[in-house]
């Protein structure tokens, strides 16, 4: 055998290079006359170092070694530079060419808090998948393990996995067994799979680079596909990404559960159609009699029936700025610039009880200066709403959808960028807020008295972003 082929991601082929010479499994290190690295899996080292950590070779300068990659970042100069000659050769078949995202892909971004973003995946998937695969990036190889096991029938991808159970994994994801893959970047390069619909990032990746890999594996093969990513608006930046993907980013909401659960609602009428008739006759005195009592029109019942075999029994509201469960997205105004959010916390306090104010969640200051964007529970709506009408030059409305909002400067917000708190997807989320008594600020230290702005607002279901 002239040509050997390992894959340096399992761990086989680093046990390999250590066989007896002349097995079935030794790889003959020590007798190449090329040795290839490719160094996205960090162990480029091992490779070269192996046959001398093995007495094998004594001067490694005498294999040739080629390195290769699909990019020339500092990280992979750094490597050529340590493990290749003085006097190498570079080939750079790029250029000055930058890497683009794929044009057929559908490239949307939506707010979401870390806390929220269990309960909002599922409806991204039934929103945008169209049926087919997804795959979902997380940063770490715990959250990916964990939020797999959130999602029914999803299963995890990354380095701590055994190379035998990736493949049968791998396998599962291609054959359909399954249609949902949770995975760190181990699966981001080198993955064969076109049919994939959707990509989903729980939050905007460290480099632009790792953005046009991971939304690069859908639209493949000619097809099209839908890259989202989620963000934290309290923290994230990714004008970076945008700018230096070639990407437009869409701007949208999430999805709302009465939009989720008109859509299971017309999946749930199909499966009834198909139901056989042989099981009316078993069921038809239960739907007489409770047609007679329950003062339900038949339209209405049958709602009901649909609502229960689609898995609703009940339609929470989901806020538009962090997506979390049971909140309200709401827009306060003044009628001048709103600079910071202490000050948007000072005015609050003026028409507020402190436990309620100390519930908002997530503030964000919108483009134009003139508003600030925040949570609050579904519960505590009212008071917001009833509560303006006492302050003069004061709006607080209810979001149909998000306006432009501006993208944070963490020196500035410090902790006044409240919002949901616990683990990295969990159900649930402490209440943030500033504390403490009335904050001015310097350039809102004037706010004046005059009429009564008030004015209330009803939600909506509209996913876009209002501009």
């Amino acid at each position: 055998m002239d040509e050997k082929v390992g894959d340096p991601s399992g761990g086989t082929f680093f046990d390999n290079l250590g066989s007896d010479p002349g097995s079935e499994t030794d790889l003959g290190i020590d007798a190449a006359a090329v040795v290839v690295v490719e160094p996205r899996f960090g162990r480029a080292g091992q490779i070269l170092y192996s046959p001398l950590e093995l007495g094998k070779v004594e001067d490694v300068s005498k294999v040739q070694t080629l390195l290769f990659s699909a990019t020339l970042p500092v990280w992979v100069k750094h490597i050529a530079s340590r493990f290749l000659k003085p006097d190498k050769k570079t080939a750079d078949l790029v250029g000055n060419e930058k890497m683009k995202a794929n044009a057929s892909v559908r490239h949307i971004v939506l707010p979401c808090s870390s806390s929220a973003r269990s309960q909002l995946i599922p409806d991204i998937i039934r929103c945008y998948s169209s049926g087919g695969r997804t795959i979902i990036f997380t940063e770490t190889k715990d959250s990916a393990s964990e939020l797999a096991g959130l999602l029914p029938g999803a299963r995890a991808l990354h380095g701590d996995i055994q190379q035998s159970q990736r493949e049968v994994t791998l396998s599962g994801f291609r054959s359909g067994k399954f249609m949902v893959l949770v995975a760190t970047n181990v699966a981001a390069r080198g993955l064969d799979i076109n049919d994939v619909q959707l990509i989903i990032q729980c939050e905007p990746p460290r480099d632009v680079e790792a953005y046009i890999h991971r939304s690069g594996r859908t639209g493949r093969a000619g097809n099209t596909g839908v890259a989202v990513m989620l963000y934290d608006p309290r923290r994230s930046n990714f004008s970076k990404i945008e700018r230096e993907s070639g990407v437009k980013f869409e701007h949208i909401s999430a999805p709302q559960p009465a939009d989720v659960a008109k859509s299971a609602g017309v999946e749930a009428a199909e499966t009834i159609t198909q139901v056989s008739d042989s099981v009316i006759p078993a069921f038809k005195s239960a739907a007489e009699e409770i047609l007679r009592t329950s003062g339900l029109s038949a339209v209405e019942l049958l709602a009901k029936a649909l609502a229960k075999t689609a898995g609703y029994t009940e339609i929470k509201s989901r806020s538009l700025l962090t997506s979390t469960e049971n909140h309200v997205t709401l827009l306060l105004e003044t009628g001048r610039a709103i600079y910071t959010p202490s000050f948007a916390y000072s005015v609050l306090r003026r028409f507020l009880p402190e436990e309620k104010v100390e519930a908002v969640k997530g503030f964000s200051l919108t483009a134009d200066g003139k508003g600030a964007v925040f949570d609050v529970p579904a519960e505590d709506l009212d008071t917001f709403l009833a509560g303006q009408k006492s302050a003069a030059d004061v709006s607080i409305e209810v979001l149909k959808a998000l306006p432009c909002l501006q993208e944070k400067d963490q020196s500035r917000w410090g902790r006044f960028g409240s919002g949901g708190g616990g683990g990295r997807f969990s159900r649930g989320g402490s209440r943030g807020g500033g504390r403490g008594g009335s904050f001015s600020d310097r350039r809102n230290d004037r706010f004046s008295h005059g009429s009564n702005g008030g004015r209330g607002g009803n939600g909506g279901n509209n996913w876009g972003r209002r501009t």
